[in-house]
């Protein structure tokens, strides 16, 4: 199980037993290189741990810990778990600002306890198998234990057919669960449960002031801005400490560029590494913002170029990181970045991910501040929409697509024998988030705690962000998600969220002469890489074999004649994929064959 995640962690391996629970661990070393190899154990060999991420404030815990009368015998952050355990029991999680999956077993109780971070940005997964529980960092790792059977999950692919990818507690296989963004598992002698330690909290609209207007809606914005660059600052500063080179990604948007002008007033006179990918189609490529930012901040700045044939090469492998089916072919250029970043001999990377998320960045918050739904949906089919958005979250904020209609589409594109059940597994048919967060909340805030819980925690962190960068074993590290920062961005009020029509109105006046303006002037631009249209009309016979009748018709899980059909418009240019506003559908499809057959899944043909 810890040879398939050697990717992961390439300088170190340890592994352990302790009575009835085994550990195994493979190390990326950033804290104390010499000394801070895993598992940990406590000195009366009671309590061992092993953790994979980086727990940011743990020199704050150290002099905490030492003054309640712990000793430490290395300075790597992780080394704070036992003693933290020993304080607060499995309370200690209310004590960590990080990013990890960590497991730590006390003998003396016979208790296992996993946890995975705040936002989610460390996976953690598992699976009960009668009375062995298997966890580990990725999907092919619990696949190991030869207890596991292997399953295609029909809920986690109707979730990527129908959101931006797989929600947890859901993965692509059935039985294997992914532990959700701020909840540990324990395990015991009354059983395995698992609980929610944080979420997102939102205010009421019940006990909110009254919205702030003119000048004083000005100064708020402002004392907000100034609030949000210390945070910010603070967050960019701890998460540069390494013993290992440190580096950026710029995009060319606003939120990569204030991340890199904070890492350079973070270290005046640093030269740092930032990398970005640039494309030969003007459709996708952001090169001249990116050198624009790389050379204001003067870094040493690394281009890496996507061309079409780099997708052909690695879009399997790009899945089997993955763990799933995606619904766009920027998966590959993460992966291209990453080992980038690798052959540069930069083992870290901060990132501006959870900026949209939390500050109103994408265009569904401006809809919601005019009082737009979205939604096409009229009369009997409008009140459908309404029903399976209360299902889904609780309320019947317009999210993504018609729902109703959409999975109409996908009764279609299912093989007759999946139609027949799509009832029974569809997205529609699940909750998917917790609804008392989002009752009574004012709609922005209702649309941010979606966002964060629907897009960004397995889907741009996790298959997009931890598995891409981690198959070439680089970590990321993402400033906007510091613990504070994100507690102090569920207090923005709606109206200074989006000021005006002006999208994430803080951060842009927190950005305001660090970042250079016409970065701060440009519109949402977001990732953007080859369709599926893109794909069939360049002749891409690698693709049009991964959707071929055949191909199709043998796993069984989709129907040939709609895939065909969906083929031919695109071919033909009747339709043509937009990389934001539609679902790729035939990506999913070409993908999830080779998640089939890269996985070893059973067919239905």
């Amino acid at each position: 199980m810890a040879a398939e995640l050697i990717h992961r962690g390439p300088d170190d391996a340890g592994s352990i037993s302790l009575g009835s629970v085994s550990f195994g661990f493979r190390r990326l070393a950033f804290n104390d290189l010499a000394n801070g190899n895993q598992p940990q154990v406590s000195p009366d060999g009671r309590i061992a741990s092993v953790c994979n991420g980086e727990i940011f404030n743990h020199g704050a815990l150290r002099n905490s810990l030492s003054r309640r009368g712990h000793s430490f015998r290395t300075t790597c952050d992780t080394e704070v778990l036992i003693p933290l355990y020993r304080e607060y029991g499995v309370e200690m999680t209310a004590h960590l600002d990080g990013q990890f999956g960590f497991a730590l077993y006390d003998s003396a109780a016979d208790r296992l306890l996993l946890a995975r971070d705040h936002s989610g940005i460390v996976p953690l997964f598992y699976t009960v198998v009668g009375d062995t529980l298997v966890f580990g960092s990725e999907v092919k790792a619990v696949l190991r234990h030869p207890a596991v059977t292997r399953r295609v999950d029909l809920r986690g692919l109707d979730q990527v057919l129908s959101l931006p990818g797989l929600v947890s507690p859901r993965t692509m296989f059935e039985g294997v669960h992914a532990l959700r963004p701020g909840e540990r598992l324990v395990a015991d002698r009354s059983g395995v449960r698992t609980e929610r330690y944080w979420d997102l909290d939102y205010p009421l609209l019940a006990d909110a002031p009254p919205p702030l207007m003119g000048r004083a809606a000005e100064e708020a914005l402002q004392v907000q801005a100034e609030r949000a660059a210390g945070l910010l600052g603070s967050a960019v500063d701890s998460r540069l400490l390494a013993d290992v080179p440190v580096g950026m990604y710029l995009s060319g948007g606003l939120d990569s560029s204030l991340i890199g002008a904070l890492m350079t007033r973070a270290r005046p006179g640093h030269s740092w590494p930032s990398f970005s990918a640039v494309f030969p189609d003007r459709e996708f490529d952001e090169g001249a913002a990116q050198r624009l930012v790389a050379g204001k901040l003067g870094t040493a700045h690394h281009e890496v170029p996507v061309h079409d044939s780099e997708l052909a090469a690695r879009l399997t492998t790009m899945v089997r990181h993955a763990e799933c089916p995606v619904r766009e072919s920027y998966n590959v250029c993460s992966l291209l970045l990453s080992r980038a970043v690798r052959n540069s001999d930069t083992r870290a990377v901060l990132s501006g991910e959870g900026a949209d998320e939390l500050f109103g960045g994408y265009p569904g918050y401006r809809f919601d501040a005019a009082g737009l739904s979205g939604s096409r949906a009229e009369g009997l089919e409008a009140h459908l929409e309404r029903e399976a958005a209360l299902r889904m979250w609780g309320t019947d904020l317009f999210y993504e697509n018609d729902q109703i209609a959409a999975q109409e589409f996908r009764r279609e594109l299912y093989s007759a024998d999946l139609a027949d059940v799509l009832d029974e597994f569809s997205v529609t048919a699940q909750r998917l988030v917790d609804p008392d967060r989002l009752l009574g909340r004012h709609p922005l805030h209702q649309r941010s705690y979606l966002d964060f819980h629907l897009r960004l925690a397995d889907h741009l962190l996790g298959d997009h962000g931890d598995r891409m960068a981690l198959a070439n074993g680089v970590e990321l590290r993402f400033p906007f998600l510091a613990r504070d920062v994100v507690d102090f961005a569920t207090t923005v009020p709606p109206e200074l969220m989006l000021h005006g029509t002006q999208e994430k109105a803080v951060l842009r006046r927190a950005a305001a002469g660090l970042v250079p303006p016409e970065i701060l002037a440009r519109p949402k631009y977001g990732f953007r890489a080859q369709t599926s249209s893109h794909l069939l009309t360049s002749g891409a016979d690698w693709f049009e074999e991964l959707i071929a009748p055949s191909t199709v018709r043998r796993q069984g899980y989709f129907d040939p004649d709609t895939v065909a059909e969906l083929a031919r418009r695109q071919r033909s240019g009747q339709h043509r994929v937009h990389a934001h506003l539609d679902t790729d559908y035939l990506m999913v499809i070409a993908t999830f064959a080779l998640f089939v057959e890269e996985f070893d899944l059973p067919c239905l043909g």
